[in-house]
């Protein structure tokens, strides 16, 4: 297993695995080529963006993308997109790839890492047993058009 820095020209490498992570299965959306690779383009083109690749003999299995972002008094990490490839779900290799990222961005600086999920029991279970808990002062707020 290796984990290194993505940047925005492995996009075309991990573009399959997110059309068909988010595409079949659970999820079940609708991403197209053009509207995933816009996503990850618009967070990897973002300053202070910071991302991993976790591979195996080449192979991409996963990432982890996302943003430093400064506050007043300290930086934090704003992780937008994790993803591990289906067939090597509930292996470990989330939980291994998200503790290679809160060693790294917290080696880097940042004090936090803050993210948005939805609200599941699947991400309730991922990120809890990682320490992950609901913020109570934080409240996402929508208005839909």
């Amino acid at each position: 297993m290796e984990i290194r820095e993505m940047t925005a020209a492995d996009i075309p490498v991990v573009l399959p695995m997110y059309l068909s992570y988010y595409n079949q299965g659970e999820e079940v959306c609708c991403w197209t080529e053009k509207t995933a690779g816009s996503r990850m383009y618009q967070v990897l083109s973002t300053q202070d963006a910071y991302a991993l690749l976790l591979e195996e003999n080449g192979k991409a299995l996963g990432f982890a993308m996302g943003y430093f972002k400064q506050y007043a008094d300290i930086v934090g990490y704003t992780l937008e997109e994790i993803l591990i490839i289906r067939e090597r779900q509930n292996q470990g290799l989330g939980s291994f790839l998200l503790r290679e990222l809160e060693r790294r961005v917290k080696e880097k600086g940042a004090a936090c890492i803050e993210l948005q999920a939805v609200s599941s029991p699947l991400h309730e279970h991922y990120y809890g047993k990682s320490g992950y808990h609901n913020a109570k002062n934080f409240v996402m707020k929508v208005k839909w058009f």
